[in-house]
């Protein structure tokens, strides 16, 4: 693994992280799209390593069978799970200083960007 997709792993788990604490949602409505369209994983593998991702107590029967299958990136995971705590954590400050209205608006808007992307996108 080269230093490029090192960082650009950390900057999803970033990004999934301060989404999560904004929005109180799973990083998988980011990580999943992302390791798709941007690392080029299959959508098996991104549902496996995301999974990986939130394993415990949450996904761990599910990691197990994507494991079993091949479908788990261990190494993706354990980047995007660093950068995922600290993104967290600050999308989660951000969060509690704005008005709930808004960010109403805005996780629905995140919504409907992901639908898109994943019903019309590559």
């Amino acid at each position: 693994m080269g230093i490029s997709e090192i960082l650009i792993l950390l900057t999803i788990g970033l990004i999934s992280g301060i989404v999560g604490g904004l929005f109180g949602i799973g990083g998988g409505i980011i990580i999943i799209p992302a390791l798709i369209f941007i690392m080029g994983l299959s959508q098996h593998n991104a549902q496996g390593t995301s999974l990986a991702v939130l394993l415990l107590p949450i996904g761990i029967l599910g990691v197990i069978n994507y494991h079993k299958a091949g479908y788990v990136n261990y190494q993706y995971a354990a980047l995007l799970v660093v950068a995922f705590v600290v993104g967290s954590y600050f999308g989660s400050k951000i969060a509690i200083n704005i008005s709930a209205d808004y960010l109403k608006k805005a996780f629905g808007v995140l919504l409907l960007i992901v639908a898109v992307k994943m019903i019309f996108g590559k």
